[in-house]
């Protein structure tokens, strides 16, 4: 029992992770309601096991958190069909463009099979490396390098055609593989 941790360090998580873990935690769940749904069941997890956690919580937490969001995946069957927007609470100056361009990547990433989001996020919201990320979702390297890698193609398909569809004019996707339309 001596290398027990205190429950202050879970406190001390919290208070300097805590907004980071929900933005992350709202971009996996989909909304951010459900993000703080996700949160919550992964801190009442962590909680209810903190005696047997050795080493870094703020792994364990994360870990629990991406596995509660793909067994909410399991269990829909598919991604939440609504995402609402990430807001800030603080006001700041016209930032349309940001919010414009968060919300177009957000309904792209509403497109990509959970693995494949899931990976994105976390390789690239996270910043956590192949290694990490293969461990946060308990698979190789090699599998998060083909979801990233397929989740990426994806999205720039998506990307495309959301820019092309309207304006009908070719988006150059043809000179890239040295064809011509």
């Amino acid at each position: 029992m001596d290398s027990e941790q205190p429950v202050t360090v879970l406190e001390d998580l919290l208070v300097a992770k805590g907004e980071y873990l929900l933005r992350t935690a709202v971009l996996l769940a989909g909304s951010h309601a459900d993000g703080e749904d996700l949160l919550q069941a992964a801190l009442e997890r962590v909680f209810r096991h903190w005696r047997t956690i050795r080493g870094d919580p703020e792994g364990y937490l994360r870990r629990t958190l991406y596995h509660l969001a793909a067994d909410g995946w399991r269990r829909k069957g598919s991604l939440r069909a609504r995402l609402s927007l990430l807001r800030r609470d603080e006001a700041q100056p016209d930032a349309t463009d940001a919010v414009d361009r968060r919300d177009h990547l957000i309904r792209l990433l509403r497109e990509l099979p959970p693995r494949q989001r899931t990976a994105i996020v976390l390789r690239y919201w996270e910043e956590l490396t192949e290694a990490e990320t293969a461990d946060a979702m308990g698979c190789s390297a090699g599998t998060v390098k083909a979801a990233t890698s397929r989740g990426m193609r994806r999205l720039r398909e998506l990307n495309g055609v959301a820019e092309s569809h309207g304006s009908g004019e070719n988006d150059g996707t043809a000179q890239t593989t040295g064809r011509t339309p």
